[in-house]
């Protein structure tokens, strides 16, 4: 899977990022960038950055450890590159990983984001799972949850999920899954934050769907089997981090696979 990373340090300095504060209440900012290449929209998006420090964070690689995850379980979801580049901010020059992706929406679709999407077509008093499963999405949702409770995303939130319309067809459908950086152990920025780290802690997390508990959403779903098609194997991590030995320290990869394994065999146990 080395494809999905690009170790040799490219000059994107002409890129220019707007800056986006982290919905869940983390210290830093998140920014993102885009771009037309062949034609083709590409969004980008960089770890956590400190104004005066620097990209801190390192939620740019949790992208491209899920986007492996998902593959290995037959999970439909969107494809990242991990690029290492040097980029400008506020006439600062810094060297980082960051991530990049296509827009998964096709010519002819709109976008709009679920939770607005629910408040303009919801039943009066209707939940938000139910309104999914009445516009015939509760597979994708029931997967969503297993994913989320998998990786403890904790920033789920409405403009997370998208639903793709298009007018001229009179179609609707849900977008892939997508944006999981705040993820995994996307808050320890030092070795002792990794061992005092609870890879089964049940954290708060900010969920459209269900509750703020990534645990207790996992009751939601009926056919757990079915949500996760694909199956992890104990050897897994050696897919899941191939190329990244130089980039996360052997401490931080350990306790990522881990804390995926440890939550898989919990959840097929359930």
């Amino acid at each position: 899977m080395k494809r999905d990373i690009i170790t040799d340090l490219q000059d994107l300095t002409w890129l220019r990022w707007s800056h986006i504060r982290t919905s869940s209440g983390t210290a830093g900012t998140l920014l993102k960038s885009q771009s037309i290449l062949n034609g083709n929209k590409i969004y980008y998006k960089l770890s956590s950055y400190e104004p005066g420090i620097g990209i801190t964070g390192h939620e740019c690689i949790n992208e491209i450890i899920v986007d492996r995850l998902l593959t290995i379980l037959g999970i439909e979801h969107l494809h990242y590159s991990l690029i290492h580049a040097q980029i400008e901010l506020e006439g600062n020059v810094y060297t980082t990983y960051l991530c990049a992706s296509q827009d998964f929406k096709k010519a002819s679709e709109s976008k709009i984001a679920l939770d607005d999407f629910y408040r303009v077509n919801a039943f009066q008093g209707e939940s938000h799972y139910d309104f999914c499963i009445r516009m015939g999405w509760k597979d994708y949702i029931d997967t969503m949850i297993a994913v989320d409770y998998l990786i403890l995303n904790r920033d789920r939130h409405g403009a997370n999920i998208e639903v793709l319309r298009n007018a001229r067809a009179h179609s609707l459908r849900i977008a892939p899954l997508f944006d999981h950086g705040l993820s995994l152990l996307f808050s320890c920025h030092s070795p002792d934050d990794i061992t005092k780290f609870n890879i089964m802690e049940d954290k708060r997390c900010q969920n459209f769907i269900g509750t703020s508990s990534c645990l207790d959403n996992l009751h939601l779903i009926q056919n757990k089997k079915k949500a996760i098609p694909g199956s992890l194997q104990e050897n897994s991590n050696e897919l899941l981090f191939e190329g990244l030995e130089n980039i996360l320290s052997k401490e931080h990869i350990n306790a990522i696979w881990n804390m995926i394994y440890r939550r898989y065999t919990y959840y097929e146990g359930l």
